[in-house]
């Protein structure tokens, strides 16, 4: 039988795909299809891929090659094609099982009472010198406080356009992301990630109680800048830590499972997690370059880290208490 003759009995095949493509077989969607529908769809679309081949080693006419090459790029989109942007899925993910996650997951837990404990307690250290007289030296180094003293000698606020600030807003997400994806992307081996965690927070509270130190000048400047996103940070920090353990404890307690079985269940539990400590990451890099070096008033930016605050609490634990309905 000529290349001709076959494909012309499958015409009837090709106005069966048509059906489908056009929405008009038994007038559904894809979405609505049953089991058996889309076996049939993907079985057509391979035949038409074969039909395609056959036309084009044959030389058949350039309309008839034009016309299946048509089809079968409709039936691999429609096949194939990724998923519509879902804002109510988004929604769900985002205000209900992040904060509720986050609320009861003991690796998140952890995670923030070590790296808050260690700011604390390395803020108070570095704050009262008769404590610990060379503390602040060991942790930062002079190069460090010296650079702290005078990258905030200037009053906040005396320069700056909104090109400068964008510009800062850009750098600060790189820079954020990146303690978050080390954080996390660390989880499997938890020691990198608990490491990374306790230094940022000894790190940091040094810088943050020696820049309280009423003998230090630029202190005042620093907490001028430091107030409007330090709360989205160092949050965001904690979370992409308590996320980064989830995966780790898939690996170390397996429930039974096997161990690439229990990583790929805990890495679906730390993912909302690390999406809302994306978005505080992303809401720290835009306070921090647009508000924090701004020339509005201390007032208004202590306003703002109490507005962020309030609503970080609600998010965590009004939003994830469990509720009735929570499994």
């Amino acid at each position: 039988m000529k290349a001709e003759d076959i494909l012309e009995k499958r015409k009837v095949q090709w106005s069966k795909l048509e059906e489908y493509l056009s929405g008009s077989r038994l007038g559904m969607r894809r979405s609505t299809w049953s089991p058996e529908q889309v076996l049939e769809f993907s079985e057509l679309y391979r035949a038409a891929c074969t039909d395609l081949a056959l036309a084009q080693a044959y030389r058949l006419p350039p309309q008839t090659v034009d016309y299946l090459h048509n089809l079968v790029g409709r039936a691999h989109n429609r096949l194939y094609r990724s998923q519509k942007y879902d804002l109510a899925s988004w929604w769900n993910v985002m205000f209900h099982d992040a904060p509720q996650q986050i609320f009861r997951d003991p690796c998140v837990h952890v995670a923030t009472l070590l790296f808050f404990g260690l700011f604390f307690i390395s803020a108070l250290i570095a704050w009262n010198p008769s404590v610990f007289p060379s503390y602040v030296q060991g942790v930062l180094g002079e190069e460090q406080i010296e650079g702290l003293e005078t990258s905030f000698a200037e009053e906040i606020g005396t320069q700056g356009s909104f090109d400068t600030y964008a510009m800062m807003a850009g750098f600060y997400i790189r820079n954020n992301t990146g303690i978050g994806l080390q954080c996390f992307g660390f989880g499997p081996l938890i020691l990198p990630t608990l490491y990374t965690l306790i230094y940022n927070a000894v790190v940091l509270g040094a810088s943050f109680g020696y820049m309280a130190r009423s003998d230090v000048e630029a202190g005042k400047n620093f907490f001028e800048f430091v107030t409007a996103h330090g709360p989205f940070e160092l949050s965001a920090i904690a979370l992409s830590a308590g996320a980064g353990l989830r995966l780790g404890l898939g690996v170390l307690a397996t429930a039974g499972f096997n161990r690439m079985a229990s990583f790929k269940i805990q890495a679906r539990r730390s993912l909302p997690v690390i999406a809302a400590s994306a978005t505080l990451f992303i809401l720290a890099a835009f306070t921090e370059g647009f508000i924090s070096p701004s020339p509005l008033p201390y007032a208004l930016k202590a306003l703002w880290a109490v507005m962020s605050s309030t609503a970080m609490m609600f998010y965590f634990v009004v939003l994830g208490a469990p509720r009735e309905n929570t499994p």
